[in-house]
């Protein structure tokens, strides 16, 4: 029980360190090769020598998957010898104030390569995404408003069109500019209803020009959608396409629970969990 409760603290801080919890911990790698190498798992649990070692295994698992994030930093060799102090009582290198200082200066370099990675990625999409609509505009059927929503009609419905205030449900699908989808209501099998003046400026511009069963294609500049704040899924300043579908004007009172907004689904991709794919949710103005 003493050692469980030892391996629970080491995780526990080794995941504050790299800057994760035990339910986003950095497993994608792990998850990808469960699948085939389960046969081959279930093979080799009778190749430990006894329980501690058996344990101790699954002890050294859960460390590396918290580390995957900052594997790159450090050396494995002094992880090793600095674990093997700590749990046998050794004099460490390093006295508690000097690791907290180390790591305050540790988390204050990861925070800083993190900040210099994220600008690159904002300034490469931002680039990107205004070639793409600079070039996009010139093909036929593409039209401009003056807030520089791209957009083409697919299909022309009948009927009022919404308003800002108004509530309306929808089918879409999104993706980047790069053709990867990241989001979709037909995929889910189940449309978005959400007010209108509750999602990105450009869903809102762009869905009061469509009647109920009209069918556009939306091409919507960074600040139009996410601008620097996009999810990890999408990025900073992402140009972002969506095939959208008016299905119908919503009364009043008909207005569903929030869950059912763009943003606040959890649908599952197959051979995945469940994952939140935030698209049009509400951005400050």
């Amino acid at each position: 029980m003493q050692r469980l409760k030892i391996h629970t603290a080491i995780v526990a801080g080794l995941l504050a360190l790299a800057g994760c919890s035990p339910s986003n911990a950095p497993d994608t790698a792990a998850k990808d090769k469960a699948a085939d190498s389960k046969d081959a798992a279930a093979s080799t649990q009778g190749a430990f020598a006894n329980e501690r070692e058996k344990y101790s295994y699954m002890v050294g698992l859960d460390i590396s998957r918290s580390l995957g994030s900052i594997k790159e930093e450090i050396d494995v060799s002094v992880v090793e010898k600095a674990l093997d102090d700590g749990l046998s009582g050794k004099t460490t290198r390093m006295t508690q104030e000097e690791a907290l200082k180390v790591r305050q200066e540790f988390m204050q370099k990861l925070q800083a390569k993190q900040a210099s990675k994220s600008k690159e990625e904002s300034e490469k999409n931002q680039k990107e995404g205004d070639d793409f609509l600079a070039k996009n505009k010139e093909k036929p059927g593409i039209k401009v408003t003056a807030s520089g929503l791209q957009y083409e009609v697919v299909k022309e419905g009948s009927g009022e069109h919404p308003k800002a205030t108004d509530t309306v449900k929808v089918d879409y699908t999104g993706t980047k500019i790069d053709g990867t989808k990241f989001d979709s209501s037909v995929d889910r099998g189940q449309p978005a209803t959400f007010p209108l003046n509750g999602v990105i400026p450009g869903w809102t511009e762009g869905l009061q020009l469509m009647t109920p069963g009209s069918e556009y294609k939306f091409y919507i500049p960074a600040n139009l959608a996410y601008k620097d704040h996009g999810p990890p899924n999408i990025g900073q300043n992402a140009t972002l396409i969506f095939d959208v579908k008016l299905l119908s004007i919503e009364p009043p009172a008909a207005t569903p629970a929030a869950a059912n907004k763009p943003g606040t689904q959890t649908p599952a991709k197959p051979g995945s969990k469940p994952e939140v794919k935030p698209v049009p949710k509400p951005v400050s103005k």
